[in-house]
């Protein structure tokens, strides 16, 4: 097996992996980028509407409201305020490496003002293409990428993680570190219908859990209000559509929306994507109509969304474009404090993979990008800051194997009972069903299959538990929110346990 040692350990190749690698090295920290992609892989690169960041001093108050009110209850106030003081500033670090940002921001749904920095519709994969650029110039002695390394499993020295082990491309790789900062992305992958990329399959949420860390609110799922669905793959069409002046439309060619909220199409998108689904319900069909803004401005303004959709036979500034809610999101993950520390030494997670506090029960348009900038830099400080060194190689924690034959079962089990509106009847049975098959040897594939099944478990488990409707989790025997906003925390041998929303909590306990 190939051994490596270093400082700081980052498992996952996107906006937060990359930037919390390229932190810890402006401190001159040794640091190893695994991602079992290339660095252009995973969500990242996806994402079409932009990055939100307040646009001054003036507009922090504003934006940390809009995030507040989107999470309805659950976000974490001291995470908020963190962000939205650091947000713009990483913001302007993304312009000095070369992402051309539009001269003015945008607005998109929940924000009451324009806030989100765009390049057209094809922002993340601009801030891709910018981050991994500038780790390859980082790369060296400093740096060492590890793209096409799967992560198995943590390594931990009692309580504390103390490496990992990897599937190489060319054998097994056990990394020693400081430090493991997981930025492995969310498990999109675990519903039918999703904008998430392949390789959304909650490897990070699975790992930290298997070691021993709390994971938070995993039954809180966005579904993107408007998706292409054909063929059984989902084509995102931007909340920017709707930012430019989209109307969404029912079979009749009713604007449904004045009937939903004040916001009409930029609400928050649990209440737009539910809206859609119901017109859905009623009348046969929605549409996104864009032909009043004009085609040559459509195809200017959302170029890559226009080319995709040309290919599906549609024109974007021309047709209606038929829409549907799929999975795009996930708010819960693996329990952080604002610092990107786990409930485990030595283990930090942020972004998706991290419920830092900041989404609570609904994230707030483009604030995912940010996210990935913000908490990643502040778990690479953290992490150098807090290192005791290399420790011992310690003890692997379980990795096992399941049949992925048996995914497209799970994933309609799943939606079935956990989509966009759940019952307990649905959740219960979804939770009797038999587990995926336990298979011998380890690959991705195995390993992946393996990690959606845990995760589908706690998802259901949390979304039983959870008897009210609140953001993203929808209880038809529930409609109403509880009186006390309460995260659900969900750690290996303690089950699931409820724990109250902490204004300004500094920190987290530590297992012994």
């Amino acid at each position: 097996m190939k051994v490596l040692d270093t400082e700081l350990l980052v498992i996952g190749g996107g906006v937060a992996g990359a930037y919390a690698a390229l932190t810890a090295r402006t401190y001159g920290a040794d640091v190893v980028l695994a991602c079992k992609t290339p660095l252009l892989g995973g969500s990242t690169r996806w994402a079409q509407g932009g990055v939100a960041a307040p646009t001054g001093p003036g507009d922090e108050a504003a934006h940390a409201a809009d995030t507040l009110t989107a999470g309805r209850g659950l976000c974490e106030p001291a995470t908020v305020a963190a962000f939205v003081s650091e947000a713009r500033a990483h913001v302007e670090t993304l312009r000095e490496l070369g992402v051309a940002f539009a001269p003015e921001p945008t607005l998109e749904g929940g924000h009451r003002r324009p806030r989100v920095r765009h390049t057209g519709d094809a922002t993340g994969l601009a801030i891709s293409t910018a981050l991994a650029r500038a780790l390859e110039t980082a790369g060296g002695a400093g740096l060492r990428l590890l793209p096409g390394h799967f992560a198995r499993t943590l390594r931990l020295d009692g309580s504390e993680v103390v490496g990992a082990d990897f599937l190489g491309p060319e054998g097994p790789v056990r990394v020693r570190a400081g430090g493991v900062l997981l930025a492995t992305g969310g498990f999109g992958r675990l519903y039918p219908v999703t904008t998430a990329p392949p390789e959304g399959t909650g490897d990070g949420l699975a790992l930290a859990y298997r070691a021993g860390a709390a994971l938070r609110d995993l039954e809180f799922v966005q579904f993107h209000p408007t998706a292409v669905v054909q063929g059984g793959a989902a084509h995102l069409v931007t909340e920017a559509a709707r930012g430019e002046g989209g109307v969404l439309r029912n079979a009749h060619g009713e604007r449904f929306m004045t009937r939903h909220d004040p916001q009409l199409e930029l609400a928050p998108r649990d209440v737009v994507a539910r809206a859609i689904a119901a017109e859905i319900a009623a009348t046969g069909r929605v549409d996104l109509d864009l032909r009043h803004l004009g085609a040559a401005f459509v195809e200017a303004r959302f170029p890559t969304i226009s080319q995709t959709l040309a290919g599906l036979g549609l024109d974007l500034g021309r047709d209606l474009i038929p829409v549907q809610p799929a999975v795009h999101y996930t708010m819960g993950g693996v329990l952080t404090d604002a610092r990107g520390r786990t409930t485990l030494r030595g283990l930090y997670a942020a972004g998706e993979v991290a419920s830092s506090g900041l989404h609570g029960a609904n994230r707030l348009a483009s604030n995912s990008l940010s996210e990935g900038l913000v908490f990643g830099a502040r778990a690479a400080r953290e992490a150098l800051a807090a290192s005791r060194g290399l420790r011992p190689d310690g003890e692997a924690a379980p990795a096992p194997g399941a049949d992925p034959a048996d995914l497209p079962g799970l994933r309609q089990r799943v939606a079935g009972a956990a989509g966009l509106r759940r019952c307990a009847g649905s959740l219960e049975a979804a939770l009797a069903a038999p587990r995926l098959r336990v298979v011998p040897g380890e690959t991705r594939a195995t390993l992946e299959a393996a990690n959606l099944d845990l995760l589908a478990t706690l998802l259901l488990r949390g979304a039983l538990r959870r008897e009210e409707s609140r953001g993203g989790h929808a209880r038809l025997d529930f409609p109403h929110e509880a009186a006390q906003a309460l995260h659900s925390v969900q750690t290996a041998g303690e089950g699931l346990t409820d724990e109250a929303v902490q204004p300004g909590r500094a920190m987290l306990s530590f297992s012994a």
